[in-house]
């Protein structure tokens, strides 16, 4: 396989998200055993990971994910265009553009100044609208991992108000935060803050490969190749873990900015079925089906699973039970140790320190 440059690698980082494994797991597994011309598929793409491994190594992909915030980073993932292209395109839109609607609450007024604000709903229309160039796609991502964060001493990064930068503050609680703290929103150039992310994360070429789709992995539909008759001949994934199911409303600032409410909405539309472990592998069930119908014969299945603390429930036997039946026979099942050992992401925003996930790697082959 291709060797893959340094430079490239930034790009992964354009927006973090609360559920994610590094990238070295799915670049490992393809470069050691992928061959040129094969096809990658994750049904549940999340940030794009696996999808941006197979662009590093020249494989083209399909990333699905019913999240509309994980189908556009993963998109912006896979677009090639430049930082110019990106930067004209946001001064396009700011030049032309005034928002039909912007947000008034007291949590939009403390969460960014006025005229950010105003430019955030100008560019968020626009993209609404029409995102339908690499650059638009790209410049997506990039308002998306700049949308909320922590404020800088020097230059901004981000465009709000102290938050964090994974997941999305709760009204409430950020207002009580900001208000004690004294926090005003800083008047951010939101041009300067887009131009900087563009040279960071498309400041190298890469050929552009692979498609990301809004779709519900449990309906065979939504698994069809980009390609008519190009079957996948890999699919590396993580799927939600039983008992997860604040996906949606932890990252409703994102899902506001690609067409979402600007409200938090506590219920989980289009997402895998927690109300027991039976119903639970009953729909992930569904997805390997699906999977095994739009793959190659001989086609391999790499799942890491885990499942989180308060739950108990053996992830071993909930993901056994999840393919019991299907065209995937199970090969090697081992444990990949504790998610992100030393430096945990939940750990940066939750009061107390979480205990580690023990994760599993589990290999099957479609036959």
């Amino acid at each position: 396989m291709n060797s893959v440059e340094t430079p490239l690698l930034t790009l992964n980082a354009i927006c973090p998200y609360f559920t994610m494994f590094p990238l070295e797991f799915p670049l490992r597994v393809l470069q050691r055993r992928a061959r040129k011309g094969e096809r990658v598929l994750d049904p549940f793409c999340g940030r794009g990971t696996t999808n941006f491994a197979a662009r590093l190594l020249g494989l083209d992909s399909l990333g699905v994910d019913s999240s509309p915030v994980a189908a556009a980073i993963t998109a912006s993932k896979l677009v090639s265009t430049t930082c110019e292209a990106i930067v004209t395109e946001a001064r396009k839109i700011l030049a032309s553009r005034e928002p039909s609607r912007v947000p008034k609450s007291q949590f939009w007024r403390l969460s960014y100044h006025s005229t950010v604000l105003r430019d955030l709903c100008a560019l968020r229309e626009s993209l609404i609208d029409d995102c339908s160039t690499p650059a638009r796609v790209a410049l997506r991502g990039i308002m998306l991992g700049a949308l909320h964060g922590p404020r800088q001493k020097t230059f901004q990064s981000y465009f709000s108000n102290q938050c964090p930068r994974t997941y999305a503050p709760k009204p409430a609680y950020a207002l009580r935060f900001w208000k004690k703290n004294r926090l005003n929103p800083l008047d951010v150039d939101v041009v300067d803050v887009i131009a900087r992310r563009a040279r960071r994360y498309y400041g190298s070429s890469c050929k552009a490969a692979g498609a990301a789709r809004q779709a519900d992995s449990r309906f065979p539909n939504a698994l069809r190749p980009t390609v008519a008759r190009r079957r996948f001949d890999w699919v590396i994934t993580s799927p939600p873990y039983y008992g997860m199911r604040t996906y949606i409303p932890d990252q409703w600032l994102r899902s506001w900015f690609v067409g979402g409410p600007d409200t938090v909405e506590y219920v989980s539309h289009d997402q895998v079925t927690h109300a027991s472990p039976s119903d639970f592998a009953a729909d992930l069930s569904l997805v390997w089906k699906n999977a095994s119908a739009v793959c190659s014969d001989r086609a391999q299945l790499v799942i890491r699973f885990g499942s989180i603390s308060d739950r108990r429930v053996d992830p071993i036997d909930l993901i056994k039970e999840s393919l019991r039946g299907s065209d995937w026979r199970i090969v090697t099942l081992r444990s990949a140790g504790a998610a992100t050992a030393g430096k945990r992401q939940a750990d940066s925003f939750l009061r107390s320190r979480s205990k580690a996930i023990v994760e599993y790697d589990l290999w099957a082959v479609r036959h």
